[in-house]
């Protein structure tokens, strides 16, 4: 016979069974500030002594949150300290232990119906207080919590703002160089990044680097500095650009100045008895053209003991007046070939303006065709071809007020054809009348117009002209009809006055 009693009860000593979802919580009591009436002590948590959320009844009767049970059987079962503090404590009964303990669903019904209120200044919402942890807790605009970078207290609803733009301790990447500093320490990192964006005051270029700005100050046409002929007397302080052109148009002062210079060392070699002579004429050579010592000693009778540091400036400044010859004849070359360059862009600008003028022809052709189409396609878009169009004015108000003024007195309309090989006609418009009409009536015109088809046409003309004013609200229409006098060879001109009141549109 075996027994099983035993391997069972070890085996639901070490169970520990898991939490469902809708029991498990991150977080200890609710602040008993909450509820809006005073608190009974059997809905205090007995760890965290706040109202107990989704309380645990141990065994021995006390009730914890679920997260304070948990964390203080997470090593294991423990003695109740509340059953030590009461005086009731029992060995068997007074362990905490989450294997035997349950949910308590009748306190925690009880204790989501309690009336809450939200403790946060400012706000005024109120209900239960499952309302409150279900929908209002850790949403409240109104609440404050504590910036973990500078540890100030700020509401909810301005988080995202303080720690973009108010935290003292935020950190933000430098713009430029893309490091990461401390919002204190920005400013001071802007006087020494590299990439930090300058301005040239000499040529106004902006967004130079800092690390490429003494190139540009170097480089730059604009920024002035000291002739490099200064050390030898030259005060001359010119822009960068223009220090060549300084240096070709300065050559003979710069050669004079060389030359006092020159002097005054051959000067203070001949008071030192440091000069060599060549045939007692007093003449400075060059090393090259010095003889080996021992010819020197028994050739010339020259002073002994030549002092080195004086013959090395004699000869540095022959080198430096070699070096301004080979300067001279190279500026002599580049003039040269820049007067045949300048010869050569002037032939270039002078073909090009030619073809300048030539595309300001095209374009001013161009422009008089596209009037040309441009008016065609008006005409075509208004003319028609059976003898009858109707000639609606926008705009009558301004059109009659420019006619008052005198500004725009009259106004042809678009023409239109008797036929589309027939006869051309218009017209003409007076909205402040014109001749005796002038001020008081409105003067129509009916205008033949020269046509591509006239030598097919029977002249004079004498087809009927019927001219109707339209009231648009058509009720009464303003018609007259005649025919032209036969006696008139070139056009048909009839003036028609109404007599009725101007209109305001038509």
């Amino acid at each position: 016979m075996i027994s099983t009693a035993g391997t069972v009860g070890k085996w639901k000593a070490m169970a520990r069974p898991s939490l469902p979802s809708s029991l498990d919580s991150t977080l200890p009591g609710i602040s008993r500030e909450v509820l809006s009436v005073s608190m009974e002590p059997k809905y205090q948590c007995q760890q965290c002594k706040e109202i107990l959320r989704k309380p645990f009844q141990a065994q021995c009767g006390h009730r914890f949150c679920v997260f304070c049970f948990k964390q203080l059987t997470s090593s294991g079962p423990i003695p109740c300290k509340t059953c030590r503090a009461e005086g009731i404590f029992e060995e068997a009964m007074s362990m905490l232990n989450i294997a035997v303990a349950f949910p308590d669903n009748a306190a925690r019904r009880e204790i989501d119906s309690l009336p809450a209120k939200c403790q946060n200044d400012g706000c005024s919402w109120s209900g239960t207080l499952k309302e409150y942890e279900g929908q209002h807790e850790g949403r409240c605009d109104f609440e404050r919590v504590k910036c973990e970078a500078c540890q100030a207290l700020i509401l909810v609803s301005e988080k995202d703002r303080h720690n973009e733009r108010e935290c003292e301790a935020r950190t933000l990447n430098c713009k430029y160089c893309k490091v990461t500093f401390n919002f204190k320490e920005i400013k001071a990192h802007d006087e020494i990044c590299q990439k930090f964006p300058m301005q040239c005051k000499d040529c106004g270029k902006k967004k130079i680097p800092r690390e490429k700005f003494q190139e540009h100050i170097k480089s730059c046409a604009k920024s002035k500095s000291a002739c490099q002929f200064s050390e030898i007397g030259c005060r001359a302080v010119v822009d960068n650009g223009k220090q060549q052109e300084h240096e070709q148009t300065s050559m003979t002062e710069h050669l004079h100045l060389m030359l006092a210079v020159l002097s005054s060392v051959r000067l203070r070699a001949e008071g030192a008895g440091e000069l060599q002579e060549d045939s007692g004429l007093g003449l400075y050579r060059g090393p090259e053209d010095a003889s080996p010592v021992g010819a020197h000693a028994a050739g010339h009778n020259a002073p002994r003991g030549v002092g080195p540091g004086v013959q090395q400036k004699v000869t540095a400044l022959e080198n430096i007046v070699c070096v301004l010859n080979r300067e001279v004849e190279r500026s002599a070359l580049t003039l040269e070939a820049l007067s045949r360059q300048h010869r050569l862009d002037q032939e270039k600008i002078e073909n090009l303006s030619n073809k300048v003028r030539q595309l300001e022809q095209t374009l001013t052709m161009r422009d008089l065709q596209l009037a040309e189409s441009e008016q065609s396609l008006r005409e075509l878009q208004f003319c028609t071809y059976d003898g009858v169009f109707i000639w609606k004015i926008a705009d009558f108000s301004r059109r009659r007020q420019d006619a008052v003024g005198g500004r725009a007195p009259a106004m042809f309309s678009p023409a239109f054809y008797s036929s589309k090989y027939g006869y051309k006609m218009c017209l003409r418009l007076y909205l402040n009348g014109d001749g005796t009409g002038r001020g008081t009536h409105l003067s129509l015109f009916f205008v033949v117009m020269r046509g591509k088809y006239d030598a097919l046409l029977k002249w004079p003309f004498s087809q009927k002209v019927t001219l109707m004013l339209l009231d648009q609200n058509n009720r009464e229409h303003i018609i007259d009809a005649f025919r032209p006098d036969v006696t008139i060879l070139l056009c048909a001109c009839v003036e028609w006055l109404c007599s009725n009141r101007l209109p305001h549109s038509i």
